[in-house]
């Protein structure tokens, strides 16, 4: 029998959107800061991530509908229904959300960041070193 594959939450973000309709539509319209606090166990893992850079946080969007497959782009209904692989929408099978975060701050294992566009007690999946 094939193993099913386990994801992991490495940490949550903090933050003050606490509605989806006050959520940015992009990481890049917003300039709200908030913190990524990363769990114990990973904290190794921030090793080489310092302030000044630019990191891709993979979020789990907990609150997102998982069952619609077509909407219209960035809630406008002027726009034709488009399929979710084809928009940013944070409603899909998956709901893995992306967003560029710049890093303002270190206090151990918690990240000071902005660009925030993301729901407070939103769990990170990943962080990845931005390439420019």
């Amino acid at each position: 029998m094939e193993k099913q594959p386990v994801l992991q939450f490495v940490g949550v973000l903090h933050g003050d959107i606490t509605r989806r309709e006050d959520a940015p539509k992009n990481y890049t319209e917003s300039e709200r800061i908030g913190s990524l606090e990363i769990f114990p166990e990973y904290a190794e893992a921030l090793d080489g991530i310092v302030a000044g850079q630019t990191i891709v946080v993979l979020f789990w969007l907990h609150q997102a509908a998982r069952d619609v497959l077509k909407v219209h782009p960035r809630g406008d209904h002027s726009r034709p229904l488009r399929g979710v692989f084809a928009t940013r929408s944070p409603f899909r099978p998956n709901p893995v959300g992306i967003s560029e975060l710049k890093v303002l701050a270190m206090h151990g294992s918690r990240l000071e960041v902005s660009g925030v566009d993301i729901l407070d007690g939103t769990p990170v999946i990943d962080i990845k070193k931005k390439t420019d």
